[in-house]
C-alpha cells in the first residue's frame, strides 16, 4: 500500500521530481526521461510507470530550464518508437507457442485468431489510440505482436501515434506548463490529464458492458 501511495504521489507531483532530476542530474536528465518512456512502452509488466504526466511535465521543465524542448520531443518520439517495437516482438516471439496449443490458462487460440482478424483492420486505430490510455498503451503492441499483426502496417502507425503522443503532450506542457495558474495547480491539472485519458476506455467498457447486459436480457426472454 506504501509502494501505491508513493507511485501515486511521484505521478501527481511529477514536476518537482523532474526538477530534483535536472538540478541533480543535468543532461543526463534526456536520459533518464528516455529510459522511463521506453520501459513504460516496451513492457508489460511496467505499465504503472507515468507516460502523459511525464511528458506534459518533461516540456513545462523544458521551458524552465536549460533542457531544449525540440531534442526532448525527437528522443521521447524515439523511446516510444522503439519501446512499442520491443513489446511488439516480445509479444510475437510469445505468439507461436500460444497458437500451437488449443487452450493455455490465460488465452484460448480462438481468441488469438479474433485477435489477429481484428488488429489487421483496425489495428491502425488501435495502436494510435492506445497511445493515449494508460496500461492499454502498454499491452497494445504486446497483443498486436501475439496477434502476428503484418508487422509494416504496424511501424507505420506505431510511428505516428509516437509522433502524435510525444509531440502533443510535451508542446502543450512546453507552452502552457508554466502558465502561473497552471503551476499553482499543477497536481490538479495532471489529474485532469488522467482522467480524461482513461475515460474513452471507460466509456467503451460500459458500453460494453450494458451491450452484454442487454444481450443477456433477451436471451433469457
Amino acid at each position: 500500500m506504501e509502494y501505491l501511495t508513493h507511485i501515486i504521489d511521484v505521478i501527481l507531483h511529477i514536476d518537482k521530481y523532474l526538477n530534483t532530476i535536472a538540478a541533480d542530474y543535468g543532461l543526463w536528465t534526456y536520459f533518464i526521461l528516455f529510459l522511463i518512456i521506453f520501459c513504460e512502452t516496451g513492457f508489460v509488466v511496467t505499465p504503472f510507470l507515468p507516460g502523459d504526466s511525464l511528458l506534459f511535465a518533461a516540456g513545462a521543465l523544458c521551458a524552465g530550464s536549460v533542457l531544449d524542448p525540440h531534442l526532448m520531443t525527437g528522443l521521447l518520439i524515439a523511446a516510444a518508437f522503439i519501446g512499442d517495437n520491443v513489446n511488439y516482438w516480445i509479444g510475437r516471439r510469445v505468439g507461436p507457442a500460444i497458437f500451437e496449443r488449443d487452450h493455455i490458462r490465460f488465452f484460448k487460440k480462438e481468441h488469438l485468431l479474433k485477435a489477429h482478424a481484428f488488429y489487421e483492420k483496425h489495428g491502425g486505430k488501435t495502436i494510435i489510440l492506445a497511445r493515449f490510455v494508460p496500461i492499454i498503451r502498454t499491452f497494445a503492441p504486446f497483443v498486436a505482436g501475439i496477434a502476428r499483426m503484418t508487422y509494416p502496417k504496424f511501424q507505420a502507425y506505431n510511428i505516428v501515434g509516437a509522433v502524435v503522443w510525444v509531440a502533443l503532450f510535451i508542446y502543450s506542457g512546453y507552452f502552457f506548463g508554466n502558465l502561473p495558474f497552471i503551476k499553482r495547480n499543477f497536481s490538479v491539472v495532471i489529474l485532469v490529464i488522467i482522467i480524461i485519458s482513461v475515460l474513452p476506455g471507460l466509456i467503451e467498457y460500459l458500453r460494453h458492458k450494458r451491450a452484454a447486459t442487454a444481450a443477456a436480457a433477451a436471451k433469457a426472454d
